[in-house]
């Protein structure tokens, strides 16, 4: 709360103090799982009949617990400020998993403030420890019989510690939910408590987490959604057959465009293109990271609430992709990215689906791994470009950048300055954007060029440039989606359709220009269909949005409680999109699990 005390101005103190009371019961239940340990020993000594017990060694239990809470609570804040959601077994994951990466990440935290509450909670943990934990404990005397007594009691409220009581409802996250301020929930929830139960719940995955409904009903509600009166697609292209290049770009939010953000100077050739091309100004991205953003983009399957697909490489060779169905039809099959393609099992999907080539890291000179994510964008289009130059034609290329990621880092001057992460963040944006401008100026002079069909879409959202969405508000999700190409038809030229749609969606409008089947993307429909229902899912760590129409409601799995309604009053309405996401998200769970 002192770390985000700005987010809290407007709220009331009692509310902010009743934080407190709120976090007891999860406090109280990891305090007891930590005593377990000393507890038994206790208790053992305490039927030895000895009248002192050396109890040192508590002191070092103690510190190596203070030290590791206390790294725990300052990766917390640094996680929170990034994803919005609290230290969990997908941020550990990604730390043991992909050190550099992590490290990389974490370069834009605020050091001074990140060092100095780590030496400020080791301080006053060690202090305490000195101050409160003796060096030795006498045992009472106390009679034979009286002893198991005791010990039953003890070792029976400690376990009601844990549990939370004799209730039938166990501990859970949502014992601390009490307000409709979400960073208040997140406060009361205990941050080691809320890692452990992570952790256990990533260990399962054959029992879906989201029963709301009878599952064959919520299915029943998904197929109608996707129904279509009539199978059919506005045709803008003048081949059936063209080279295609998708280009996924890292946080590239709608927020940071002059079209849909109202931001000037930042994406001036992603603005241009909008103008020449088609623009879908109402897509909005799937989750809110990049493993999310790329299996949505590439395979249309929706992302999972606390789960990643991409964490089962089993499971995610089982569900189809664009490639594959482009290298069935004869496409000469790439992909790139400048940075590790081990990271998140990039690599495991690229190569379990149908890409011809992969470049990476490792295709580039160590020389030009100077950003701490690996190879810069402009690098990396040109690595494609060169490419395209000597592909036999038709080929499909995926480009996933990453130069605007944290913590920055550029190649070059700083457009707009480096006082804080938005100067960088727009900086870093301008140079991608820089990058795509170069690189189709250099394309236009290849022969390919007149045959190729660009598509321009972001991985996901993020909370800069404006700093005001809240990672449960739709703004958060809301991208840009560009078809741009000589190959598209002149009348269909500088088009907007601003119907609601998702990144999801992208598989099957694609497909559906080349006249290739995609019954298989049953989670993706066809943004070029008139009759399609314009309607956008998107999930985060245990939340989910729906969007039907203009009306947009987002929902805590957690506390069990609406976050976000854009049309409060319209209750018949809002019971009915939270009808469909609930389904949306169960079903594609299930899904997941069946897989």
């Amino acid at each position: 709360m002192f770390i985000f005390h700005v987010k809290l101005r407007d709220i009331p103190l009692p509310e902010k103090l009743a934080t407190y009371y709120h976090a007891l019961r999860l406090d109280l239940s990891m305090t007891a799982y930590l005593t377990v340990i000393p507890l038994l020993v206790y208790t053992f000594w305490y039927f030895t009949n000895r009248e002192k017990v050396n109890f040192n060694w508590v002191r070092k239990y103690n510190a190596v617990l203070i030290i590791l809470f206390s790294l725990i609570s300052i990766g917390n804040f640094n996680i929170y400020r990034e994803w919005g959601s609290k230290l969990n077994s997908r941020a550990i994951e990604f730390a043991i998993l992909t050190p550099g990466e992590s490290l990389a990440s974490g370069a834009s935290s605020p050091i001074f403030l990140t060092i100095s509450v780590f030496l400020i909670l080791l301080a006053v943990g060690f202090y305490l420890n000195f101050v409160l934990i003796k060096r030795r404990i006498e045992l009472s005397k106390t009679p034979a019989w009286v002893k198991p007594i005791i010990a039953v009691l003890l070792l029976g409220f400690n376990f009601l510690l844990i549990r939370g009581g004799t209730g039938t409802a166990p501990n859970s996250q949502s014992m601390a939910y009490f307000s409709n301020n979400q960073i208040l929930n997140h406060a009361s929830l205990n941050t080691e408590w809320n890692l452990m139960s992570s952790i256990l719940a990533n260990s399962k995955v054959n029992k879906n987490p989201y029963g709301y409904l009878n599952q064959k009903q919520a299915a029943l509600n998904v197929d109608e959604l996707y129904k279509v009166e009539k199978d059919t697609t506005l045709s803008i292209l003048k081949t059936d057959k063209p080279n295609v290049v998708i280009f996924i770009l890292e946080s590239f939010t709608a927020d940071l465009t002059k079209t849909l953000g109202n931001e000037d100077g930042i994406t001036p050739n992603i603005d241009s293109l909008a103008k020449k091309g088609i623009l879908f100004s109402q897509i909005y991205a799937t989750g809110n990271r990049t493993d999310k953003g790329l299996i949505g983009s590439l395979t249309g399957f929706p992302t999972l609430g606390t789960g990643s697909i991409v964490k089962w490489p089993e499971k995610m060779q089982k569900i189809p992709a664009i490639s594959q169905k482009l290298n069935q039809e004869g496409y000469q099959t790439s992909f790139y990215y400048g940075g590790e393609s081990e990271f998140d099992n990039y690599k495991a999907f690229v190569l379990g689906h149908s890409y011809h080539k992969l470049t990476d890291r490792k295709s580039f000179d160590a020389k030009n791994m100077s950003s701490k994510w690996g190879t810069y964008d402009g690098l990396v289009f040109n690595k494609q470009l060169n490419d395209a130059n000597t592909t036999k034609q038709p080929f499909f290329a995926t480009i996933l950048s990453l130069t605007n990621h944290e913590p920055y880092s550029l190649p070059t001057k700083y457009r707009f300055g480096t006082n804080d992460n938005i100067q960088k963040f727009k900086s870093t944006a301008f140079y991608t954007d820089s990058c795509i401008g170069s690189y189709l100026t250099e394309a236009k002079k290849q022969a390919w060029y007149k045959n190729t069909l660009f598509v321009f879409i972001a991985d996901h959202g993020h909370p800069l440039p404006k700093s005001n969405h809240e990672i449960y508000e739709p703004q958060r999700y809301h991208i840009p989606l560009v078809f741009f190409g000589e190959v598209i038809k002149d009348e269909y030229r500088g088009k907007n359709y601003n119907q609601i749609g998702s990144q999801q969606d992208l598989p099957a409008t694609l497909l559906a220009q080349l006249r290739i089947d995609s019954k298989e993307f049953k989670w993706s429909k066809n943004l070029l269909n008139p009759y399609a229902k314009k309607f956008a899912y998107f999930s985060w760590d245990n939340g989910f949005g729906f969007i039907d129409k203009d009306h947009v409601v987002t929902f805590d799995n957690v506390g069990k409680s609406v976050l976000y309604n854009s049309a409060t009053k319209d209750t018949k309405e809002t019971d009915q999109i939270l009808k469909s996401g609930k389904s949306y998200l169960q079903t594609a769970y299930q899904e997941f699990i069946n897989l």
